[in-house]
């Protein structure tokens, strides 16, 4: 009998950063995830599949069961190959009855968003893997990985959330009201991959742990949740660029890239990578593809 898991894709509008250190979040499950099929195979050991989202096998590879019971603290993970591992000797930690469940199976990885978008393979891939060996996916990604785990709460629900770590335990509150403005907002792909672990540490030697602006940040979440106003929403989501950019001393990406926009653009997640949100101007699409960016989403598009 077949098996199958899906995960949400995410995206981060505020609390980049600072929900590493407990600041309130605001987090945008996507329509596009991850999917995840199990099948029996014939042969031992679990036979491993990653399909892109055309279908085309980017990956294979096959685990012996005496491999996937070691130590997953010995793993590297400097290779695709070795950060899968790690996820599975992590779930067999967690649940010792999922080792012998991965006996004689072949599991099948499909992504349905290009997978330099960074909108969470591997955080769908880990979501996956949690409910497959039904263990706790935020203890998973903390024993495995690092991170927040707000881009497991987008991989579980499907619709707006804020996320918001405390004493390390995720605290997630739905947010049923769909944006009355949500047709202005356009997600742009800049055409390059940004190593959040980079900014991370960037972030941590910086500003982490100062109570003010978490705080701060905390507070526009709050307020940006409530917002149903277009004009109102981008003036918040300015003052949450404008905050993080001091905090971090890095430059907007509307100013290094776009200072010719007429509207408003917001980093998304890790900065200086991945998506922007723009808004507040017209013929955003057409303004972006003259530029070169040819993924323009809008909110509806991209957003559930």
């Amino acid at each position: 009998m077949n098996l199958h898991y899906h995960s949400n894709g995410k995206l981060l509008l505020t609390g980049e950063y600072a929900v590493l250190d407990g600041a309130l979040a605001l987090g945008l499950p996507c329509k596009m995830g991850q999917g995840l099929i199990i099948e029996d195979q014939k042969e031992g050991g679990l036979l491993w599949k990653s399909l892109d989202h055309k279908g085309k096998s980017w990956f294979e590879t096959r685990f012996e069961v005496l491999e996937l019971n070691g130590d997953a603290h010995k793993t590297s993970t400097a290779d695709i190959r070795g950060t899968l591992l790690n996820i599975l000797q992590g779930a067999i930690q967690l649940n010792p009855d999922f080792l012998s469940r991965l006996q004689g199976q072949m599991a099948i990885s499909k992504l349905e968003f290009p997978r330099d978008w960074g909108l969470g393979s591997s955080s769908t891939l880990l979501n996956n893997v949690a409910q497959w060996a039904a263990v706790d996916p935020y203890q998973l990604l903390w024993n495995c990985f690092s991170g927040s785990g707000y881009d497991i709460a987008c991989a579980q629900h499907n619709q707006p959330l804020t996320y918001q770590l405390k004493d390390q335990k995720p605290q997630v509150h739905l947010l049923p009201i769909k944006l009355p403005f949500s047709s202005e907002l356009f997600f742009v792909h800049l055409n390059r991959k940004q190593n959040s672990r980079e900014g991370i540490t960037r972030y941590k030697r910086v500003i982490a742990n100062q109570r003010h602006f978490i705080e701060e940040i905390s507070t526009i979440t709050r307020e940006v949740a409530a917002c149903r106003d277009s004009r109102v929403f981008q003036e918040l989501l300015l003052q949450h660029e404008v905050l993080l950019s001091e905090a971090i001393q890095l430059t907007r990406i509307q100013d290094q890239l776009f200072p010719d926009f007429k509207g408003f653009i917001k980093s998304l997640g890790a900065w200086g990578g991945d998506f922007v949100l723009a808004m507040g101007a017209s013929k955003i699409p057409e303004y972006f593809t003259s530029k070169g960016y040819s993924t323009v989403l809008s909110y509806d598009e991209l957003v559930l």
